[in-house]
């Protein structure tokens, strides 16, 4: 069985940041948002609640958000040989490469249904 490659994920201080300079929330501190749209079908819906950890390690497969083509995107991270991707999880979207793991944001850790408590899941 191949070995994961783990990555760490430390901010960095160029591109914009997700949280306001004026806000309370350290840029190192996990942040909550709300996923928007399809492309992340079916593992995750429109609605759900997702967290983010900014210096989460990443490895080939996790969730990620990623600074691509001017927007944050919300992808799944994945190398194949030497190259990484931001692939949807939804196939009537496009698979984008990227230039390396500096676009990586943040790790998606945990996903829940607003209201239901029992609908938590970790990652």
């Amino acid at each position: 069985m191949a070995q994961k490659k783990i990555i760490p994920i430390i901010p960095l201080n160029e591109g914009p940041e997700i949280a306001d300079e004026t806000s309370a929330c350290s840029s190192a501190e996990p942040y909550a948002l709300m996923v928007l749209g399809d492309s992340m079908l079916p593992e995750f819906e429109e609605g759900e609640i997702i967290i983010i950890e900014p210096e989460g390690l990443a490895h080939n497969g996790s969730y990620v958000v990623a600074w691509h083509k001017d927007e944050y995107i919300f992808r799944q991270l994945v190398q194949h040989d030497d190259r990484w991707y931001l692939k949807p999880l939804n196939d009537l979207y496009p698979t984008d490469k990227v230039p390396g793991l500096e676009v990586v944001k943040g790790v998606i850790t945990q996903k829940k249904k607003p209201g239901k408590r029992s609908s938590m899941k970790s990652y």
